[in-house]
């Protein structure tokens, strides 16, 4: 059984169809890349899994459980087990990296301060920053910043998390750095990634499996090899970055 199962999901946003119909299955500790254009509707999809969005049709299964009709207060232990990175590290700059890392310790477990610290700082080893846990986000670059938005998602120890976008808009050398802690993440600890991305670069370096939406629909479930070797033009298009061909912007 698949951990995660989108089936036959719909979404409009007034006139707009962003999902028609979309089939996905995510199987345990697997990096999945769900891939397209800006606006194919990649992240509107996964955040129907922790109930940020709703689907207009379609069901939503977490480990065979359907979760896609639960209330705010059933959703928290979803919301536990599926932490979502989002494309910006939304750090606090008034606070220590450490502390950054606590607070959601501190809100969710019954621990004190000291424990929560204790706690966040073994979050901080393990994507690279724990010899930088006094300082502040201001103090680095997006790439660290990202990592350190990992270590937070990681505080309540989820079974699946959600990169949207996590190498956009960060040098070449941080994004290798960030897709090495995910197929680290994957390889060492079990936990199954769902990575929202149209770097190829990340794309075809650590993904398991891929999906490419396109126009609201699915294009194609496969390898890298699957991809590579596919004769769709609109995905030769995506992956070769060819401004001439068949894909509609």
């Amino acid at each position: 059984m698949a951990s995660i199962e989108f089936q036959g999901i719909y979404k409009s946003f007034g006139n707009k169809h962003v999902l028609r119909g979309v089939d996905l299955a995510v199987e345990p500790g697997e990096v999945f890349f769900i891939i397209g254009q800006s606006g194919a509707g990649k992240s509107v999809l996964v955040k129907h899994l922790i109930g940020l969005i709703r689907p207009d049709q379609g069901r939503i299964f977490l480990d065979g459980v359907d979760v896609t009709d639960l209330s705010e207060k059933e959703l928290y232990p979803v919301r536990k087990r599926c932490a979502m990175v989002f494309q910006n590290s939304t750090l606090f700059d008034s606070m220590s990296l450490l502390d950054n890392v606590a607070l959601p310790i501190r809100k969710h477990k019954d621990v004190n301060k000291k424990e929560a610290r204790e706690q966040a700082l073994e979050k901080l080893k393990l994507v690279g920053m724990g010899e930088y846990k006094d300082r502040f986000p201001s103090d680095f670059g997006d790439g660290m910043r990202k990592k350190v938005a990992i270590a937070r998602a990681l505080t309540l120890d989820p079974e699946y998390v959600i990169f949207d976008e996590p190498t956009t808009g960060i040098d070449p050398i941080s994004a290798a750095m960030v897709d090495k802690l995910i197929r680290h993440l994957a390889d060492h600890h079990g936990v199954t990634s769902i990575v929202i991305s149209h770097d190829l670069r990340s794309i075809f370096g650590i993904a398991d499996r891929i999906a490419m939406l396109y126009q609201g629909k699915l294009l194609l479930d496969g390898t890298q090899d699957d991809f590579k070797n596919s004769d769709n033009p609109i995905i030769q298009q995506f992956i070769t970055g060819n401004p001439e061909g068949p894909m509609e912007v």
